[in-house]
């Protein structure tokens, strides 16, 4: 069988495992020396996968240091599936190389793309049936993944029945999104509607993956009108946006000749605190060319090649393969003889695994990665800072990679390094970084300070959330009154996830007073958290004000209230708030709708309990699954305005 070479190799994976662990303590290599032993022996790999001669390869794959690392990396950067496949077939005649989880998942993946579905089935059979060492079972969202890659849609739909019908519950939200963005792929225009019907339909949560599929699927089908519509509602589902989402709409209003929408899509992507990608090139030049200078000069200067960066070139001469110094006079030369024959690719480059070497942060590492001369740009160092595990070392690289010759921090560094400290709660080093913004009169992104208030509530900091809070003048400028809806209800969220119930009243007050009503997902947040804290006057309170400031309150804000009030052994006030819902004729969901009737039996009110058992038995039929919305985030009211304009504009399809 195609893998059986495979296995018997994997067998001797934990002596070749020591053998390489003693060749590293007589080397005596340091973990960031290590990898950049990797980095040039992953780019001898691809640039020898890319030469005419596959004898150029075996060379390098004889290399002592050759590991899973190695190969996963150089899988994931081959310039065909052929060339990989090539790899594999050449690893089977290195006695020292055994296959792990990493290398095995890389070729799962590369067959997928080559869509050698019989291949890659044989593969996932042979890992669940525990042919490979230290191997888990592939998981159900992993042979989705594959699938979807190569596009087998009824092997998609396969797997993930049989994983709902293992689950008690829906399963997560990136099933949906795979499912749905297959079906977008192959032109299923009413399949890819009814998925994400299924998904607020079962209660599963929309993320930042599933409006990117909507969007594309709606620029896809020139659907532009629909597609910045949903785009310009994701701040208010508290939705963050994303480079993606601005590529793809960028990209479509250009290629629509409305360079004014683009414009503004520019200005929101910088507000937003977003660095420009590669795919966005072609419509900035056009903006350039249409006038627009001042929109595009510093956005394009930041997507420009880094003539700093020196690429590598092929060579028979193995020791020019690790030659980092080449002159561009001799790079010129070899481009010039032969170009065929030698191609040129940027250096190999991971940040999280630099990251991960860096992860002590000692001399002797710090020393190496000042030996390699890395050319340092901001893309780079926000990959870096996002990438280290520890707050700490990612601000004592901060400090470090600013004394490099050439790199300046901008907006963009700060801001990542500001939020990465917030979330791990390094509030000492935020303050000082805010003040340094301060005197130098930087302003940050609204988003970056959305960020730091949620961040703060993750790591229980209600008061220099408050205080962050109260600076917003001085550190983002002015923002607009929906702006100012957004940036309370994260203060409200973040102060009572740090239990400071009373700050959390005084800054409703001041919204009041400001004219700022909060939204029902704010709302609901609120009345939940003082439930669960027995304070049923504030809950109250809370519900009348919904009552004065004209918003009807959703189905799912008395899904919460019910379920607050049974959990704090208060059933008969949830059975009021059931009447309530019953006369705004809408219908609970059949878990709340157990769980009060489970409440009044258990507090000894059993006519009521039947009461609601004989009103409901009736519609049990009726009773929705889930019901749509999420606390602090969305209302089913919202959802419902998203699945409206997706639906609809496939609406002659769907019917």
């Amino acid at each position: 069988m195609y893998f059986n070479r495979l296995y018997k190799i994997n067998s001797t994976f934990n002596n070749l495992s020591l053998q390489f662990r003693r060749f590293l303590r007589t080397q005596n290599v340091n973990k960031v020396d290590l990898y950049f032993q990797r980095a040039r022996l992953i780019d001898s790999i691809r640039l020898a996968l890319r030469s005419n001669s596959s004898d150029n390869l075996i060379p390098h794959l004889e290399n002592p240091t050759l590991d899973s690392f190695v190969v996963t990396n150089a899988l994931q950067s081959v310039p065909s599936p052929d060339s990989a496949l090539s790899l594999i077939e050449n690893l089977k005649t290195i006695p020292h190389f055994a296959h792990t989880h990493n290398t095995l998942y890389a070729l799962a993946k590369v067959l997928a793309k080559a869509r050698e579905t019989a291949k890659l089935q044989a593969l996932i059979n042979a890992i669940n049936m525990g042919k490979f060492i230290n191997v888990a079972r592939v998981s159900y969202m992993d042979q989705m993944r594959w699938y979807a890659i190569s596009k087998e849609f009824n092997e998609v739909v396969r797997v993930w029945d049989e994983w709902r019908t293992t689950l008690q519950k829906h399963p997560c939200t990136e099933s949906y999104n795979i499912v749905m963005g297959l079906c977008v792929q192959l032109g299923k225009d009413s399949d890819a509607v009814r998925v994400f019907h299924r998904m607020i339909e079962e209660g599963a949560l929309p993320n930042c993956r599933t409006y990117t599929i909507l969007i594309e699927h709606l620029v896809r089908s020139r659907k532009l009108d629909s597609a910045i519509e949903l785009f310009h509602m994701l701040p208010h589902v508290r939705m963050k946006r994303t480079l993606k989402q601005y590529s793809v709409l960028v990209e479509a209003f250009s290629i629509a000749n409305q360079l004014d929408v683009v414009k503004i899509l520019l200005d929101q992507m910088k507000s937003d605190g977003i660095l420009p990608g590669q795919a966005m090139l072609w419509s900035l030049q056009q903006m350039l060319d249409a006038g627009y200078d001042a929109e595009t000069n510093e956005l394009l200067r930041d997507m420009l090649p880094d003539r700093r960066i020196k690429k590598i070139g092929y060579s028979m001469d193995s020791s020019e393969d690790d030659n980092d110094d080449e002159d561009e006079d001799k790079e010129s030369d070899c481009n010039h003889t032969n170009a065929v024959d030698q191609p040129h690719l940027k250096p190999w480059l991971d940040p999280a695994s630099l990251a991960n070497a860096l992860r002590n942060w000692g001399a002797e590492e710090v020393s190496a990665l000042e030996e390699a001369k890395l050319v340092w740009t901001t893309r780079l160092v926000c990959k870096m800072i996002r990438s280290f595990k520890s707050a700490e070392t990612a601000w004592q690289f901060f400090c470090w990679v600013a004394c490099q010759p050439g790199f300046i921090h901008d907006i963009y560094t700060i801001s990542r390094m500001i939020t990465r400290l917030a979330r791990q709660g390094c509030v000492d080093l935020v303050d000082q970084l805010l003040s340094k913004v301060e005197r130098e009169g930087i302003q940050l992104s609204f988003s970056t300070i959305l960020l730091i208030i949620d961040f703060y509530g993750i790591s229980g900091n209600g008061d220099p959330a408050l205080r962050v809070f109260k600076s917003i003048k001085t550190i983002c400028g002015s923002i607009s009154k929906s702006s100012q809806l957004l940036l309370y209800s994260s203060l409200l969220r973040t102060l009572v996830k740090c239990n400071m119930n009373p700050d959390a009243l005084n800054i409703l007050e001041e919204m009041s007073l400001l004219g700022i009503v909060p939204d029902l997902q704010t709302y609901s947040g609120l009345m939940n958290h003082f439930a669960l804290h027995g304070d049923i006057k504030t809950v109250q309170r809370l519900f009348g004000m919904v009552r004065q400031s004209g918003i009807e309150p959703d189905a799912y804000m008395y899904k919460v209230l019910i379920h607050a009030y049974c959990k704090c052994e208060r059933a008969a006030l949830a059975l009021r708030v059931f009447e309530d819902m019953r006369n705004s004729g809408l219908l609970p969901d059949a878990n709340t709708k157990q769980l009060l009737v489970k409440s009044l039996w258990k507090e000894g009110k059993l006519r009521e309990a039947a009461s609601v058992e004989e009103r409901t038995e009736e519609i049990s039929d009726a009773l929705p699954i889930s019901l749509v919305g999420h606390m602090f985030t969305v209302s089913s009211a919202d959802l419902s305005r998203v699945y409206n304009i997706y639906s609809n504009s496939f609406q002659s399809t769907c019917s």
